[in-house]
């Protein structure tokens, strides 16, 4: 049982670290000449020994969820695939140029938006035209997000023969109030048939997203959920925590905050779903994820081997993920870029020959460091020490996790720290002890979605 105070006390805005230092705090104008150089001399040396992470941004959706905070383009007019895929294909073209070697791709992830908007045809083009100018590395992996209401057995056929084996469905949540609060109406037989017709054409891992802390969400619903979506197994699942943030997402000003749970009421929701899920086999293997045992996740979990970035948890561990699209972000490594965040901006720059990043950061020899300090404790649930940083772990670090240790979050050492079972429901206040821009910007506005 979690002490209800240690919930009060630690559910505070801090970041997800999917990157540190996080995007808040990367600079407003990147350089493009110098990203185009850390990118190429970082390719030049990682590309044939790991691979290449590729993720690409489809931004268009039919409807609007009013929890999402992801990039989206909302419309039922699909002329706009055409275009859409010119400018990728450009986007493309202009690093493939950068590049000296013909890439080796290990990694292919399309994510929104909801790509699966996209005609069949349309996916299978773009995919070819990637590959083709390309080489497949032995072990890669393609993976899609999926809407299960319009991901027909047409889409997964093409996407099957275009070397996809991973989905993963946006669920959310079965119930028909909550679905009615989100605006995602999503009949149970819809996730049902999107599911048996991927397993069908071959697809071997299967996700479910969901999401605890929703609008109207309570524990009979979430047991409700996750009592019907356990018996469609699927291999992974992604239990994520709803992020408030209206004011960056303008369309969560659309709920009445009063209908939506209390941080106590909130853990409830995790822990009934927690539970209920380690019951039907899965096991937790960090920040809101679970996989069954035969699942890579769960393998590259239990090896120590388990790897996070913008695309979350992975079982890759790439040095290099460039991202193309609206809004897509890069990484090389020791340096982060994004591309323009509209449509018009990111269409002007693409087909004015130039690279479309607008935002960015280039990270010195301790902020790699520390980053990977976060990786460890988010992927590992452990980090250990380096003396060199002696003085910035006496100024800034341990006087934090003195106060975390005193909670009993974790245990601590002259070496290094590991979680205490506790511990793993606060990973990201954890980490955030370990955020040097944290703490020394603490008297700046900067805001995130609170840890709960």
């Amino acid at each position: 049982m979690i002490n209800p105070l240690l919930i009060q006390k630690y559910n505070r805005p801090v970041p997800r670290y999917t990157s540190y230092p996080t995007v808040p705090f990367w600079n407003e104008n990147i350089n493009e000449e110098e990203w185009v150089s850390v990118f190429q001399n970082r390719f030049n040396e990682e590309n044939h020994r790991n691979g290449l992470s590729l993720y690409i941004h489809l931004p268009f959706c039919e409807s609007l969820c009013t929890y999402c905070g992801c990039n989206k383009k909302i419309t039922k007019n699909h002329s706009v695939e055409e275009e859409y895929l010119n400018v990728l294909e450009k986007e493309w073209l202009l690093y493939r140029n950068k590049m000296k070697q013909v890439p080796v791709i290990r990694e292919l992830h399309l994510g929104g938006g909801t790509p699966t908007f996209f005609s069949p045809a349309n996916l299978e083009r773009l995919t070819n035209f990637i590959i083709s100018r390309s080489v497949l590395h032995p072990h890669h992996e393609f993976s899609i997000e999926g809407h299960p209401n319009n991901t027909t057995p047409e889409h997964l056929k093409a996407l099957w023969s275009a070397g996809f084996r991973r989905i993963s469905y946006g669920v959310q949540d079965m119930d028909p109030v909550v679905q009615k609060a989100i605006n995602r109406i999503q009949p149970f037989e819809n996730v049902r048939k999107a599911t048996e017709d991927a397993r069908a054409i071959g697809f071997k891992s299967v996700n479910f997203d969901l999401i605890y802390g929703l609008p109207f969400q309570n524990l009979e619903s979430i047991e409700t959920t996750i009592n019907q979506i356990i018996p469609l197994k699927p291999d992974r699942i992604a239990f994520y925590s709803y992020a408030h943030v209206p004011w960056t997402s303008k369309a969560q000003r659309l709920f009445d905050e009063t209908n939506l749970p209390s941080p106590e009421e909130k853990l409830g929701l995790y822990l009934t779903g927690k539970n209920l899920l380690m019951k039907a086999g899965y096991a937790d293997i960090g920040m809101d994820h679970f996989a069954l045992p035969h699942d890579d996740l769960h393998i590259a979990w239990k090896s120590g081997k388990l790897h996070r970035n913008f695309m979350g948890y992975t079982t890759l561990q790439t040095d290099i993920l460039l991202g193309l699209g609206v809004s897509a972000i890069s990484d090389t490594g020791n340096a982060y870029a994004q591309n323009e965040k509209t449509l018009h901006d990111y269409y002007a720059a693409i087909n004015s020959g130039n690279i479309a990043v607008i935002k960015g950061y280039f990270l010195d020899n301790i902020d790699v460091d520390f980053k990977n300090y976060i990786l460890d404790i988010s992927c590992r649930g452990k980090t250990a020490f380096k003396k060199k940083h002696k003085s910035l772990l006496d100024e800034f670090v341990f006087p934090a996790l003195k106060e975390l240790k005193q909670d009993d979050l974790i245990d601590i050492s002259n070496d290094g720290l590991l979680l205490t079972e506790q511990g793993h429901y606060f990973i990201r206040n954890i980490c955030s002890a370990f955020d040097l821009y944290l703490h020394k910007r603490k008297s700046e506005k900067v805001i995130f979605s609170k840890s709960i």
